[in-house]
């Protein structure tokens, strides 16, 4: 279908190949067409098909004579077959050539006459002890077609009974060959081309083997490696490659010299041929890229659509192959190492399914082919196949042997997938073909190895999840075990098993991230993707438990009580008048709110500041992964280079060198952030948690918060000098006395410096906060409290002054029945999180020096958001193979949820401390 040619009758007069083809119609005296096309003949015998003249058999066609002159009638010459020319017409009857021997042995002339056989252009002797009469039939599965093969018609009889007769080596190979285009298939009631095969090789078991390989009979090619059971797990593993291989070493060290003998389809050698190039790649691509394949510990993939006419046009005739590995032995003298191939298509076997990872149900075979456009041809080989068989998929497999650290491998195995594909319309079908060389280990123990690390923490974090859910309750003054007891102990739990998933897969990666890529010598090797799997789990199951707690977390920030308590009080008084009496009445001089607004403001700003620079996080990771090219590192090559040539291969990614990779520059550069942070910039700079404290002291205000039922903090913010709301000169006078030591210390106690606390109240005093708190927030005001005939905010303003009244005054001690101690926490209490004391009586006051309020704010919680920023970036990148994707929504995904937490903490700020949201910018 790629060219024009002229019809029949029809002679050519010009052509410039194609299309381009002019044709001029023969004479009725000369209706005949010469072999070549040029010119019009008579033909006295008659006409072909396709025009041109015919001879009976025997008899050879001559169109010109010795000169060349073109004679105007053809003439059919008969071959003399007597005893002293032994002549018989070729295969294309223009020639008398010596007829083929086996017709001079059997019938000492050209003739093969009964009883004698003729088939395949052989003549054979019946006799008794020939093979059986073979099948000439090729099956293909994928397509439930079985047709008679115009090849196998032709060729298998005689190709059987010359390598059974006389041991004939094309004759042999030819035999194996249908074999293989045949799918190795193994009946023992079929006598197709490997029923004869096995019928032949069954009964030369005499005549010796080749290399002491049981499998390899003198004369016969070694197509399979026994049909024992469990026979390719002894194959495959009982012997170790006789060489060792490494990463960084010279050449022989760290290139696969695989080595191929080729055969076509008629059973001839054809030459060896080194599969570095290409040979066995129908992807074309660079030489460099397809010889990255035999590097060792390259992992290499190649993918691509092929059309069904360019195989049809590249692959006319199919070629054989035996592949082997060649390596130097001990005495410098090169050697080959048989490659066995698991056909991943074997029919008609009762005992082998070559399927799944069980060995012991392989067989193994040792020839292969590319493509197979000839066994799918029928009644006419000149004409187009009816059905193609193309390999689609090959893999070499190179597995390291287990507790290795010199590099040593079992023998390499190639897997070869083949795809039927029925030929319709060449131009428009297309076939999707890889080539592979995997690397893996037994990643058995690693395995176990994970799954008892899994279990321990596992076990131990249901005991953290336990205690947190007993200081949880004690903290909440409940002890009754109820459903929401339950719910909150599955939270706790949550949180900490996505911590120990978050640590044993950051472990694997960076174990793998180091262990692979800084060998020399080869002892370990990565998991292959479908042995990924679990890894990936683990990820996905640590990032939906941490974005549990995570939620958890964030609905508990959002709903904590928190008032903040004015020490301010009035300078003298002032004359207020009175409405509807006309009078004036003298009243306390009112105490400026713009305090607690100020105070409120700077709670606001600093609910969601953290440890960390978020934005800088996201791009100083992406820098280094994509800029510097650590990224390179995820690669499922040797190297460690973080550069790649552009043109060099790239082999495949590793989804757990990704993970490991990205998960150990994220936790790198927030630690170098959290240290400068912590070290330098808070000390020299700005520290707004610590700022935060000393303004509420400057500013006369306390904050009263509870994070829970009858547990939470206190920052003591009461002025050492009375009261702050001064100018600036009394202002500036008050720092410097407090400056030079001339006041008393801003501690809670007398002559200390402690300001800020974890409180633990006792069930009274939360009774009593309640009481006041239902006002507070507007829900409804008690009669006893508050006028009924008063509006809302009137009634609020009342409630926030009780509520200010009732904590200063137990701040103060006023309240006997509700008093409080204050006392230090011990070393347990601390590394537990929880109190052992009950607070019955009297509440206590822990002293904290290290801020623990900020647990209720970003900023206390900073471990939590960088595990779940880790989390939300691996997944990303794992769903998407991108980091700049994974670091664009990373970033969108921390500022969203920082705006609902501002948000809404913001409303939670207003409705419990009575501050107008207005206020809060």
């Amino acid at each position: 279908g790629s060219s024009c040619e002229c019809e029949p009758g029809y002679r050519m007069v010009s052509s410039n190949g194609g299309f381009s083809v002019t044709c001029e119609k023969c004479p009725e005296n000369m209706s005949g067409v010469t072999q070549d096309g040029w010119n019009c003949i008579t033909c006295p015998r008659g006409l072909t098909s396709k025009g041109n003249c015919k001879c009976p058999n025997n008899e050879i066609l001559v169109e010109r004579s010795v000169d060349g002159v073109l004679l105007g009638e053809a003439l059919c010459i008969l071959c003399n077959g007597s005893e002293q020319s032994f002549s018989a017409s070729d295969a294309s009857g223009s020639r008398c050539v010596r007829c083929e021997q086996t017709f001079i042995q059997v019938s000492k002339s050209c003739d093969c006459n009964s009883p004698n056989i003729l088939t395949g252009g052989l003549c054979f002797l019946a006799r008794e002890g020939l093979p059986p009469k073979g099948v000439a039939v090729v099956r293909f599965a994928q397509l439930g077609v079985t047709l008679a093969s115009a090849w196998f018609l032709k060729n298998l009889q005689s190709s059987a009974f010359a390598c059974w007769l006389y041991s004939n080596l094309t004759a042999c190979q030819a035999l194996g060959n249908m074999c293989v285009m045949n799918m190795n298939s193994l009946s023992s009631s079929s006598t197709d081309a490997c029923g004869l095969f096995q019928y032949i090789f069954v009964s030369t078991a005499r005549v010796g083997v080749v290399h002491s390989i049981p499998y390899w009979r003198h004369n016969l090619p070694w197509l399979y490696y026994g049909d024992q059971p469990g026979l390719a797990s002894q194959v495959l593993e009982k012997n170790h490659f006789p060489t060792t291989f490494t990463f960084k070493g010279t050449d022989k060290d760290v290139k696969l010299k695989f080595i191929a003998a080729s055969f076509d389809a008629a059973g001839n050698f054809l030459k060896w041929q080194n599969l570095e190039g290409g040979l066995l790649q129908l992807c074309p691509d660079t030489q460099t890229k397809l010889n990255a394949a035999y590097v060792f510990g390259t992992t290499y993939q190649q993918n691509c659509k092929i059309s069904v006419s360019k195989i049809l046009l590249d692959f006319a005739n199919p070629v054989f192959y035996d592949l082997f590995l060649e390596y130097n032995g001990g005495n410098g003298q090169q050697h080959l190492w048989a490659v066995p191939v698991l056909n991943l298509n074997l029919q008609y076997n009762e005992k082998f399914v070559n399927q799944g990872s069980n060995m012991n149900n392989w067989l193994l075979t040792r020839r292969f082919f590319l493509v197979d456009a000839l066994s799918g041809k029928e009644n006419d080989l000149g004409k187009p196949p009816r059905v193609i068989r193309i390999a689609s998929k090959i893999t070499i497999s190179i597995r390291l042997v287990s507790h290795t650290q010199r590099g040593t491998i079992y023998p390499p195995l190639i897997t070869v997938a083949y795809t039927d594909v029925l030929v319709q319309n060449p131009e428009t079908q297309s076939v999707m073909v890889s080539f592979a060389v995997s690397y893996e280990m037994n990643q058995r123990e690693a395995q176990i190895q994970t799954d008892i690390a899994l279990g321990v923490l596992g076990g131990l974090a249901v005991l953290w999840s336990l205690l947190k859910t007993a200081g949880w309750k004690r903290r909440t003054g409940s002890s009754i075990i109820d459903l929401q007891t339950v719910f909150k102990f599955l939270l706790f739990y949550a949180g900490d098993l996505a911590n120990v998933f978050f640590i044993i897969t950051v472990g694997t990666g960076i174990y793998w991230l180091v262990f692979f890529k800084a060998q020399q010598f080869v002892s370990v090797l990565l998991p292959l993707p479908s042995q990924e799997e679990d890894f990936v789990t683990y990820i996905a199951c640590a990032f939906s438990l941490k974005a549990l707690q995570f939620l958890h977390l964030l609905v508990s920030q959002l709903a904590i009580d928190i008032f903040f308590i004015d020490w301010e009080r009035p300078k003298g008084k002032v004359l207020k008048a009175v409405e509807g009496e006309g009078v004036t009445k003298s009243t306390a001089a009112p105490v400026s709110i713009w305090r607690t607004y100020f105070i409120a403001n700077e709670w606001n700003e600093i609910q969601t500041v953290r440890k960390i620079n978020p934005l800088l996080q996201v791009l100083a990771v992406l820098f280094f992964l994509e800029v510097v090219g650590f990224s390179n590192l995820a690669l499922m090559d040797a190297s460690s280079s973080l550069s790649r040539s552009s043109e060099s291969y790239v082999a495949p990614w590793s989804r757990i060198l990704r993970f490991g990779v990205s998960a150990a520059l994220w936790i790198a550069i927030a630690m170098l952030q959290i240290i400068f942070f912590a070290v330098i910039y808070e000390r020299f700079v700005e520290d707004k948690i610590s700022q935060f404290v000393d303004l509420c002291c400057v500013s006369n205000i306390s904050v009263f918060l509870l994070s829970h039922n009858c547990f939470g903090h206190y920052i003591h913010g009461r002025s050492v000098h009375g009261h702050a709301d001064t100018n600036m000169e009394e202002m500036n006078m008050n720092l410097k006395r407090e400056a030079e030591n001339l006041c008393s210390q801003r501690g809670l106690l007398p002559n200390t410096d402690g300001q800020t606390f974890q409180i633990s109240i006792s069930r009274k005093m939360r009774l009593n906060y309640d009481w006041i708190h239902e006002t507070l927030t507007r829900k409804r005001g008690p009669a006893r409290l508050l006028d009924s005939s008063a509006n809302t905010f009137e009634q609020s303003t009342r409630a926030y002054n009780a509520m200010n009244k009732f904590l200063s005054s137990f701040i103060d001690h006023v309240h006997k029945e509700m008093d409080y101690i204050v006392k230090d926490k011990l070393l347990l209490e601390r590394i537990l999180g929880m109190e052992f004391m009950e607070p019955i009586e009297k509440s206590i006051f822990y002293n904290d020096e290290g801020h623990s309020f900020t647990d209720v704010l970003y900023y206390g919680n900073e471990t939590t958001l960088l595990i779940f920023d880790i989390l939300f970036f691996s997944v990303v990148d794992l769903a998407s193979q991108s980091f700049v994707l994974a670091a664009i929504l990373t970033y969108l995904q921390q500022e969203i949820f920082r705006f609902i937490r501002t948000t809404l903490g913001q409303k939670n700020l207003a409705s419990k401390t009575l501050v107008d949201q207005r206020f809060l910018i």
